[in-house]
């Protein structure tokens, strides 16, 4: 997970599954902010990285990925993503413990390793349920947060140095998780060598990232950010294990962050055996055109045709004097924000439920300020975009208050819209 070069940002000539040369862009979306690098007022005034947002495909695999990689080091010791802040991310992770727990037959012998495990918001539900627990999440201050909540972290980057350590000390484990973060790791190479250190013969290796499928389908373009490598679909990735002694055995597909895959993997050789669902989804992916440029040329049209649309909704509401502010201040809400080209002049702040991290500070890039959501019913705006759209209907629900008082909510994405309540 470290950055060998040393660079803050460093641009591929090969394809990071297979090495191939043969590289296409296929999506570009201009020099970008870091998506979670929310400003500090006293910060505002300087200088902010900014790196080219290119999408790649590799004609050889058809890996889809970033062509440009930011150093982890820039990305990750400061990061203020915390699972925890989300009921529905609770819940899923609660779900997915008990799914290992069963399927696995995990028990209090047992040990589980994540890989970026945040606050502890996986292992936590593991831990309760009488499974050994060990994170390694690199962010320092959420690290910490995990050891304040009784989760022991070690805050580094997951390397097979780190899977030597936790092997010596607690043994192998059973199952090792990746969430949301295997997508993230230029370095795969050492994630593996790490991964077949520490895993016990029938162990396996369980992953969630989200699925290029979906993505394409549901014009989900702003989960497109730096943070993000990979936008993965099953069959390069399939390719990748077998290539590297490991056998990818089952995939379900969950409705998590627009479109989620959860993928299994465990050692060659080891008990599982993949079923025809596998095979089944792979096919579909084929039948898609995932594996040829045609679904990503479509795609890109459809974005562009959305920006346009939004824009020009936005653009009819300011010259009819309404007041306009956003909800939510995820990640994805700076790509989204940064390539329709919105800004203070268009929303005058957008509120978020995130206390800790935040609110009080500034959208990246745009210097938006992030308020509580408190301000929505006592401000009383027009209009409320929301950028945080894949929670719209929990958004809307839960504030009743200002859709009562008059105000009106709007997504941008997948389709651009005023919602009707």
């Amino acid at each position: 997970m470290g950055n060998p070069q040393g660079r803050p940002l460093s641009e591929i000539t090969a394809c990071r599954f297979c090495g191939s040369a043969s590289l296409v862009d296929v999506w570009s979306f201009g020099k970008t902010p870091l998506a979670n690098s929310y400003l500090c007022a006293e910060h505002l005034e300087q200088p902010e990285l900014r790196a080219p947002l290119v999408v790649c495909r590799c004609l050889d695999c058809n890996l889809v990925q970033l062509r440009h990689t930011v150093s982890p080091e820039i990305l990750f010791p400061d990061y203020l993503y915390v699972s925890s802040t989300s009921p529905s991310f609770i819940k899923h992770f609660d779900a997915y413990a008990e799914r290992l727990v069963e399927r696995f037959g995990l028990s209090s012998g047992d040990l589980a390793v994540d890989i970026g495990s945040n606050d502890g918001i996986l292992l936590k539900p593991l831990a309760a349920r009488g499974v050994r627990v060990q994170g390694v999440e690199p962010a320092a201050r959420i690290a910490q947060l995990a050891r304040d909540n009784g989760i022991e972290t070690i805050s580094d980057f997951f390397t097979a140095q780190v899977a030597e350590q936790i092997a010596a000390s607690a043994g192998q484990a059973r199952v090792i998780t990746a969430n949301n973060v295997f997508a993230h790791i230029a370095d795969l190479e050492e994630i593996v060598s790490g991964i077949k250190r520490l895993l016990t013969p029938d162990g396996v290796f369980v992953f969630e990232a989200q699925y290029l499928k979906d993505l394409l389908e549901k014009n989900l373009f702003d989960i497109v950010y730096h943070e993000h490598l990979f936008y993965y679909h099953v069959a390069p990735l399939k390719r990748f294990f077998a290539e590297r002694g490991m056998g990818l055995f089952d995939v379900e597909r969950l409705p998590v962050h627009g479109g989620s895959i959860r993928v299994f993997v465990q050692l060659a050789g080891g008990p599982h055996v993949a079923g025809a669902e596998l095979g089944a989804l792979i096919a579909a992916e084929s039948a898609a055109g995932l594996n040829s440029n045609r679904p990503y040329e479509e795609f890109f049209q459809r974005v562009e045709h959305n920006k346009q649309e939004t824009r020009r909704m936005l653009a009819e509401l300011k010259a009819a004097g309404k007041r306009i502010v956003g909800y939510g201040a995820p990640a994805k809400a700076t790509t989204l924000l940064h390539f329709y080209g919105i800004g203070k002049e268009t929303l005058d702040y957008i509120v978020d439920d995130d206390k800790k991290f935040k609110q009080g500070r500034f959208m990246p890039g745009s210097h938006i300020p992030i308020v509580p959501p408190e301000r929505l019913a006592e401000d009383r705006p027009d209009y409320c975009l929301i950028l945080a759209w894949n929670f719209a209907e929990p958004i809307v629900k839960n504030n009743a208050e200002f859709t009562n008082n008059g105000g009106r909510f709007m997504i941008p994405a997948p389709i651009p819209r005023i919602i009707e309540t």
